[in-house]
């Protein structure tokens, strides 16, 4: 049967030999760019988006300071750095989106596949077309890598920033001084379960300042991104196995394909013992953080709110409810953050405290060696044991 494309194979692999060309030409700088414009296009639909009313923003920022205050008094963490005090930056959706993207822009290099070798065995010896044209195409498949990253890393920010209530539903660091605040969405949250905007406001600033405290340790930062560029990089290598394992079907055997695809552990490969490792530690680390983060919520709330009830409630089903947008991001970063892993955290948190009470609690955050293993997160008097060995700074 003859080429449906004009000038047969050979065409096709010209024609992808210069779109392999064409994606490659772009450097990070770009691929950030593409990742800002898709996100924000996804954030806002497409729409003009208006400024954030000014009495809204006053009413937020005075509910900020009433937090911070709160947040520093009971876990003893600072709540502003070296950048300057704590502040509030209410936006839409879409400048939510474009900031996000810009913090989280690092994710980019570790999402793209690992540089593939020298290539042998492209060239066919007998000159036939439809094998050149494969493996043509098994290039411009790994040349998408960069850009598919940036549509990915678009895509999941754009539709998080539509249901997203403040800048931590992810809990990675952000740079900036100011916590980033959606009014529409907690508008919406609190309109769709018929509960005040002005408890709802503070839920979240409350919510906000602890993760932001906590992470505003540079040793608990710094280990939460080393593990997701880890558990990203490995992801990616994977990914990149079931590039290389399609560009090496044989495009004459019309089953092949079917076959790959028919058995998904030959396709995927197993993970690599790395990447599993680093995907374990971070879901302690980050289980603990949430975890820490529901008992400040639940003190907090019982001074400031009369106890959580009702927005805990809500809260607490917007979790397990939480649209698919949610689960992509939580995704892109290796992470699953609904109820069971917060169930983990609330757990090994409140077996800390019975035994070792609050300043039990607080030694989490002191020192890098202090953070929680795999096995300690699931048995916190294993935790106490080992770090009641351990000054501040991680030392014997």
């Amino acid at each position: 049967m003859s080429s449906v494309f004009p000038g047969g194979d050979n065409f096709l692999a010209q024609l992808l030999g210069d779109l392999v060309s064409f994606m490659g030409s772009g450097g990070t700088a770009e691929h950030v760019e593409l990742a800002r414009r898709f996100a924000q296009g996804v954030a806002s639909e497409g729409r003009p988006e208006p400024n954030v009313d000014p009495i809204e923003r006053i009413r937020l920022e005075e509910l900020l300071r009433v937090a911070e205050m709160h947040v520093a008094e009971l876990t003893g963490l600072p709540t502003s750095g070296s950048a300057g005090p704590l502040s509030l930056d209410a936006v839409g959706p879409g400048s939510w989106a474009l900031r996000t993207v810009d913090d989280w822009a690092f994710v980019l290099e570790a999402m793209a596949p690992p540089p593939a070798g020298p290539e042998t065995g492209d060239a066919d010896p007998e000159g036939d077309p439809s094998r050149e044209a494969a493996a043509t195409l098994a290039r411009f498949m790994a040349g998408m890598g960069p850009m598919l990253a940036s549509l990915q890393l678009g895509s999941a920010v754009g539709h998080l920033a539509r249901t997203t209530l403040g800048q931590y539903e992810i809990p990675i660091w952000r740079p900036s001084p100011g916590l980033l605040v959606v009014p529409a969405n907690l508008q919406r949250f609190a309109e769709d379960w018929s509960l005040p905007i002005d408890d709802v406001s503070l839920w979240v600033c409350l919510r906000e300042v602890t993760v932001h405290a906590v992470l505003g340790r540079t040793h608990v930062r710094d280990r939460i991104r080393e593990l997701v560029v880890e558990v990203v990089g490995g992801m990616a290598g994977e990914a990149a196995g079931v590039m290389e394992r399609l560009g090496q079907l044989d495009p004459a055997d019309p089953d092949a394909m079917a076959n790959l695809l028919a058995d998904p552990d030959r396709l995927m490969g197993d993970p690599s013992p790395a990447r599993l490792r680093a995907s374990e530690e971070l879901s302690a680390v980050v289980a603990a953080l949430l975890g820490y983060v529901e008992h400040v919520l639940d003190r907090t709330a019982t001074r400031l709110l009369g106890g959580r009830g009702a927005l805990a409630e809500a809260w607490r089903r917007r979790q397990v409810d939480r649209e698919s947008a949610a689960r992509t991001a939580e995704a892109l970063f290796g992470l699953d953050l609904g109820p069971a892993t917060v169930a983990v955290g609330v757990e090994f948190a409140t077996g800390v405290l019975s035994r070792a009470g609050e300043d039990g609690l607080v030694r989490l955050w002191s020192s890098r060696a202090m953070l929680p293993t795999p096995a300690e997160i699931a048995a916190p008097g294993l935790w106490l044991e080992r770090t009641s060995f351990e000054d501040g700074d991680g030392s014997a």
